[in-house]
């Protein structure tokens, strides 16, 4: 199958699944299809998949979505810079310790609301600008706040798909 042709086929089906308007055999397939955008996405990307890691969980996207960020300073609020069904990256005026916990609020584009919860520092690293890169990663996400992460994941490579 043509490649333009699947990714038109793959983008009906994801806008019916953000409706919900799948079947239960719709989703199956729905689901092999986002494995396998995942895979090629990754594969574009040349990350390397950790042990046990699928293309879905190594799966990175650019998206600029706003975060407040519960931190020891006060709350904050700061641009997520890269997005994943795993956590998510900042810039942050001062590092973080790695390992802490820390509530979070993410307002989701679309009117689709806003995700919030637990997110753990996974590293936090020194910029020349004087910033620093912060990658937070979820803790305890619901399967529907998972499940709505994804469609936002989905929505943004398809959007970059469209630009190429």
């Amino acid at each position: 199958m043509n490649l333009d042709v699947w990714l038109a086929s793959f983008r009906k089906a994801h806008d019916r699944a953000r409706t919900g308007g799948l079947s239960a055999e719709e989703r199956s397939e729905y689901e092999k299809a986002r494995n396998e955008l995942a895979r090629m996405v990754v594969s574009a990307q040349r990350l390397t998949l950790k042990p046990g890691e699928t293309p879905r969980q190594a799966l990175r996207v650019a998206k600029a979505l706003q975060v407040d960020l519960d931190l020891e300073a006060g709350t904050q609020r700061a641009m997520i810079q890269d997005l994943s069904s795993g956590g998510f990256s900042t810039l942050l005026a001062r590092g973080q310790a790695a390992g802490s916990v820390v509530a979070f609020s993410i307002r989701l584009p679309g009117g689709a609301g806003s995700l919030a919860g637990r997110c753990r520092v996974a590293e936090s690293q020194a910029r020349k600008q004087g910033n620093y890169r912060v990658a937070f990663s979820f803790q305890g996400l619901s399967p529907e706040d998972a499940e709505r992460l994804e469609l936002v994941l989905f929505d943004a490579v398809l959007e970059q798909l469209k630009a190429l």
